[in-house]
């Protein structure tokens, strides 16, 4: 029985099942989670307006620009989709989407261990796996973002691909190449997984037929992500006149930035992607790599962290404020740790350092698994509207620029702070695009006001006015 369970917690398969159960741990929740249901309701929207409104998916809307379609500029909406095409079959459920990425970004893990597998070894896979485990891919592979989902892809693709260049079957490059256009399409910056890719087109172990047909065939898969995001979001923004994906900033902006506020960027390497202990076994695996100049190791390291560099650059402190930025780069990080570990002399100081890492990960993520009991108290929100409104009411909620809210009514219109709500002119110039009603917000997602409006509905959560009623 030892012997048996030893074997179980020697198997990375026991660890991406055990931690796929846990996250199914309030699976079904909306998503007002404190850590990015701003985020998350963004996607959300997208996806129930491909049911209710309209499924072409080169147009998708959000709820928050009040007359307007709703028509903008994002990601490619592979993963809306897919919640869309779910609810085709069982009817449209939110958490729909949390489940897709905890499947798919579970098999990301098995991938990366299995190309870790390859081209090291089992205990340098095994480690790096668990740390990528309980990084914070284990919050954000259960939230409805294509963070994690993205990146799983292109690590399964170039899983795929790296077979077509050890045994030249053209179909696993082709499976391959699919998988890591998927992936940059649906998050472009997942692409930083893709860069140490570039090591094959200097290698001697590949002849230069393999390089050119493999660059080609990648490279063909992934025109439609430049497509996209250079020629179709900036079209989308113009045509229908609102600005919603954030598409960076001026590298000199964004160097300023970072030297005006290096704290806070440095603090995503440290202090919250693999957490303090993660963090400090990188960094062993990046001294030892160096002591025994492991060359593949360290090149491998050395670009994807110069490709998130550019990143960091290119969003300024956009960057610095959103932690999900940081996901392309955990592989990298988890690679280099997991080396790290194999390196300690002692097995026992090994096993300690991850079971640190693991009890790390828990103790700062577990409160992604439940919702605030303030939160809680806007699920009722629409219900509520639905006795004093109409769902087609263009209506206008306090919580300035957080969609939150506007996902939880259902309802199409704009969101704002308190000042704006005040402001006479501001409120006239609504009113005259089609505002009937105001949401003001008591305590999750804004603060209470009293308006000079006739109140349609109070409890302890929120306030409803008419504009329409005396």
């Amino acid at each position: 029985m030892k012997n048996k369970f030893t074997s179980y917690l020697s198997d990375i398969r026991f660890w991406i099942l055990l931690t796929f159960l846990i996250k199914l741990i309030g699976i079904t929740d909306p998503p007002i989670e404190i850590g990015h249901n701003w985020r998350q309701t963004t996607v959300t929207m997208v996806a129930r307006n491909f049911m209710e409104v309209d499924n072409n998916i080169l147009y998708p809307r959000i709820d928050i620009a009040g007359e307007k379609t709703g028509i903008t500029g994002m990601e490619f909406p592979v993963f809306n989709y897919l919640i869309y095409l779910f609810s085709l079959l069982l009817g449209y459920e939110h958490w729909f989407g949390r489940l897709i990425n905890l499947i798919v970004s579970s098999f990301g893990a098995w991938y990366f261990y299995k190309i870790i597998y390859r081209h090291f070894n089992q205990k340098v896979a095994f480690n790096a796996t668990i740390i990528l485990l309980f990084s914070i891919w284990f919050s954000f592979s259960r939230k409805i973002m294509p963070d994690t989902f993205a990146v799983s892809l292109v690590i399964a693709g170039m899983y795929y691909c790296s077979n077509y260049l050890d045994k030249k079957t053209i179909f696993h490059l082709l499976i391959g190449s699919i998988l890591i256009g998927t992936g940059v399409l649906s998050k472009l910056p997942s692409g930083v997984v893709l860069t140490p890719f570039v090591l094959i087109l200097f290698s001697k172990k590949y002849t230069i037929y393999t390089k050119i047909s493999f660059s080609t065939v990648l490279s063909l898969f992934l025109i439609p992500s430049l497509f996209w995001y250079f020629y179709w979001v900036p079209y989308l923004n113009i045509q229908f006149e609102f600005w919603h994906f954030f598409m960076g900033k001026s590298f000199q902006n964004g160097l300023q930035e970072f030297i005006d506020q290096s704290p806070l960027f440095l603090e995503k390497f440290y202090g919250t992607t693999l957490f303090y202990i993660g963090f400090i076994t990188s960094i062993i695996g990046v001294f030892f790599a160096l002591k025994s100049k492991y060359k593949f190791l360290l090149w491998i390291f050395g670009i994807s962290l110069f490709s998130i560099l550019i990143i960091l650059f290119k969003s300024g402190l956009t960057f610095a404020h959103h932690t999900y930025y940081m996901i392309p780069f955990i592989p990298a990080m988890a690679l280099v740790a997991g080396f790290g570990i194999t390196k300690i002399p002692l097995q026992s100081k090994s096993f300690l350092l991850l079971i640190g890492i693991v009890a790390e990960g828990i103790l700062n993520q577990h409160v992604d698994f439940r919702i605030p009991e303030q939160h809680q108290n806007l699920i009722s929100l629409e219900e509520d509207l639905n006795q004093v409104s109409y769902s087609s009411d263009l209506i206008l909620i306090n919580s300035g620029d957080v969609p939150t809210p506007m996902y939880l009514a259902h309802r199409k219109g704009w969101v704002a702070n308190n000042s704006s709500l005040q402001n006479q002119d501001f409120i006239e110039a609504h009113k005259m695009k089609g505002l009937k009603l105001i949401v003001v917000l008591k305590e999750a997602f804004g603060t209470n006001i009293e308006l000079p409006y006739a109140k349609l509905k109070e409890n302890d959560y929120y306030t409803f006015y008419s504009l329409t009623k005396p």
